[in-house]
Order: C-alpha cells, then sequence, then structure tokens
C-alpha cells in the first residue's frame, strides 16, 4: 500500500527531474525503518542511468524537500535507479520495451491463470498484448496488477 505522501513527493520530484532531464519512475516511502526511507527511482531517458545522474536528483531533490518541509521528521533519502528488472507503467516504457519478455500478473486470475509471460507486443486503452510463441495472448488491462521486464528469460 501507498504511503499518504509519496504523491506530494511524486509533485515535488517531478519538475526537480525534468530540469535535470530525468524521469521519475517510482517513490516509495518506508516508514517501518528508523529513521524512515524515502526511496526514488530515476531514469536516465537517453542513456543508461549512472551514479552521477543520481547525484544530481539526490541533492536537487533534498533541497526541494527541505525547503517544501514536505516530511517533518528525519528521513534517509535514496536516489536510484530501478535496474533491468523494474515494472513497466508508463505508456513511454511500454514502446520502449517492445519485443522484450514480461511476465504480466492478473488478479483475479485470467482464462485460468494469474501469471502470463511473453514478449510484449503493445498496449493499448484496454488492453495488454503478448507474443507466446507466436500465439497472440490478449490480457484486459483491468485485471492486471503488475507488469514487469522477465529476467529469466
Amino acid at each position: 500500500m501507498t504511503h499518504p505522501i509519496v504523491p506530494q513527493i511524486i509533485e515535488l520530484a517531478t519538475p526537480v527531474a525534468e530540469e535535470l532531464d530525468l524521469e521519475i519512475v517510482g517513490v516509495v516511502f518506508h516508514t517501518n525503518q528508523r529513521p524512515p526511507v524515502l526511496r526514488v527511482d530515476i531514469r536516465n531517458p537517453h542513456q543508461d542511468t549512472g551514479l552521477d545522474d543520481c547525484e544530481r536528483m539526490s541533492r536537487a531533490l533534498e533541497a526541494s524537500l527541505d525547503a517544501a518541509a514536505v516530511i517533518p521528521d528525519a528521513y534517509v533519502l535514496e536516489v536510484s535507479s530501478p535496474g533491468i528488472s523494474r515494472q513497466l507503467v508508463t505508456d513511454r516504457e511500454f514502446i520502449a520495451f517492445k519485443g522484450f519478455p514480461v511476465i504480466v500478473w492478473t488478479s483475479p486470475s485470467y482464462e485460468g491463470q494469474q501469471e502470463w509471460t511473453g514478449q510484449l507486443i503493445r498496449r493499448d486503452e484496454t488492453t495488454v498484448f503478448l507474443n507466446q510463441k507466436g500465439r497472440v495472448v490478449e490480457i484486459p488491462r483491468t485485471l492486471i496488477t503488475k507488469v514487469q521486464l522477465d529476467e529469466r528469460r
């Protein structure tokens, strides 16, 4: 479950990332740790996301978070790249990873299964299309809980 402060942080972090020519791909606030950990995953759309990107984002975001006083108590800020095993969320990611092996999870199950693997064909407003050994599988987006790149293949 997403922490209620996450949408505020995304709203604050997105223009900071855009100014640095980066994208926010995920935000998680781990309150079960002391001090709590705010993890922000970024992506450089032009090249592999590097340590320099993370450092630049960390410095800029830290200044914005402190100025806005969104998180009142002490916390740890972690800025990182989600790596290859990340979820696909945005239209841009679904386009960029066309043809890549993915895993699609559904809830409830669809046609008797909750986990689908195949090569990503595309996504439209209502459906995710997978290629399973030449057979096209159409999975309704309303049932999909997660789509992730498949590192096992």
